[in-house]
């Protein structure tokens, strides 16, 4: 293989798991293995085709000795929720590169009932723990709200913004029996709901929830001699960056440097513009990201996400459909939310989604990573250039 992107690597296997929300009866581990044979079969092989696995949150190894895989190309790349994306990334090059023929990435999380997980801290030696928590800034809801109200402010916006989003997103997850909020909402009505941080009533933050998803990926010539060939997605182009771990570090919190840097990666490597994209998955911890990703990645100019949604742009009919599963904020959220965004990409690309937007043949995914962090994105298509 000559090249990484190009439509010469193929995700030939997606799955989530049997069950996303509540999953009390599943641990982190099983949730993995259940989303790891779910997606295997989906794509038509076994454990015993694989030779290379990624994921996150438990060691690579944990994963293979369960599942039985044995295997010669191992990532653990951990950059919170958008490792996945990384992951994506980094199995291509390698598929690439001769390091591996059958990659499987995992994802598995007991983000609500937290079966077989971690528990939750900040410790002192962290940046975080010393720079941030101290002053109340111990997770999400807290630490995004300095960068969501410098948004706001600069662009001239206000909280309705943010209800936009939300109320947006929800259209698409009505009619998702597997999204975890389903009832519709008006704008009005999120910007009453229950005040959690200001800006952030409670609809403007991610559900809480427990899952898995996982994918296969190999080399787009060995796709096409797989019972899922006629289904295969390709990788057109890739991108990964990072700026400083901790929000208050960042150059400029009212914009996302990661995002600018690996999404105009991911364009070039893909040979493609904004205007060339035809769905658009946006990681949604919180109602602001949207905002974020729209200017950051050059889908409207600086200052127009917030009419941009408002005049139904992202909703069904729209130019630019947008998170249509529900995403983080209606379908859900298990911590890391990555995975799910590709899914539905995924999805969306072979025509199988559960919300289908029709002829569409291109999309973006863009992830992040703790808080602003990390970023990662992946321009994905349905056939190869």
């Amino acid at each position: 293989m000559s090249s990484m992107h190009g439509g010469q690597v193929a995700i030939v296997g997606a799955a989530e798991t049997d069950d996303v929300g509540v999953v009390p009866d599943r641990s982190m581990l099983q949730l993995h293995a259940e989303a790891a044979l779910n997606a295997l079969a989906d794509a038509g092989l076994t454990v015993h085709d694989v030779d290379g696995i990624a994921t996150a949150g438990p060691m690579p190894m944990t994963v293979a000795h369960h599942l039985g895989v044995t295997p010669r190309w191992l990532d653990g790349t951990m950059v919170g929720g958008c490792s996945f994306m990384l992951h994506v990334r980094h199995a291509a090059a390698a598929i690439a590169a001769g390091a591996a023929d059958v990659v499987l990435i995992t994802h598995g999380e007991s983000g609500r009932s937290r079966v077989g997980m971690d528990p939750y801290e900040i410790y002192p030696h962290w940046i975080a723990g010393q720079f941030e928590a101290p002053y109340g800034a111990v997770g999400p809801y807290s630490a995004f709200t300095v960068p969501a109200m410098r948004f706001l402010h600069d662009r001239g916006m206000d909280r309705t913004a943010l209800a936009e989003v939300v109320a947006a997103q929800r259209e698409w997850a009505t009619d998702n029996p597997r999204a975890f909020r389903r009832q519709p909402t008006t704008v009005q009505q999120v910007l009453d709901g229950p005040m959690i941080a200001y800006p952030f009533s409670r609809d403007m933050c991610c559900v809480v929830t427990d899952g898995g998803g996982a994918l296969v990926l190999t080399a787009a010539n060995r796709a096409k001699d797989l019972p899922s060939a006629g289904r295969s997605v390709y990788l057109l182009g890739s991108g990964e960056s990072s700026e400083g771990s901790v929000v208050s570090q960042m150059d400029d919190i009212g914009s996302s440097g990661a995002f600018r840097r690996s999404s105009a990666e991911a364009f070039t490597t893909a040979g493609l513009g904004p205007t060339e994209i035809d769905h658009l998955m946006g990681y949604d911890a919180f109602a602001h990201l949207p905002l974020y990703i729209l200017e950051d990645l050059g889908f409207v100019p600086r200052g127009e996400s917030g009419a941009f949604i408002a005049e139904g742009h992202t909703r069904t009919g729209g130019s630019l459909p947008m998170n249509t599963n529900g995403g983080g904020l209606s379908y859900t959220h298990s911590g890391m939310y990555g995975m799910f965004a590709i899914q539905e990409a995924v999805r969306q690309l072979r025509h199988e989604a559960v919300v289908q937007v029709q002829g569409i043949s291109t999309s973006f995914v863009q992830g992040v990573g703790m808080y602003f962090a990390a970023s990662g994105s992946l321009v994905l298509a349905n056939r190869q250039p």
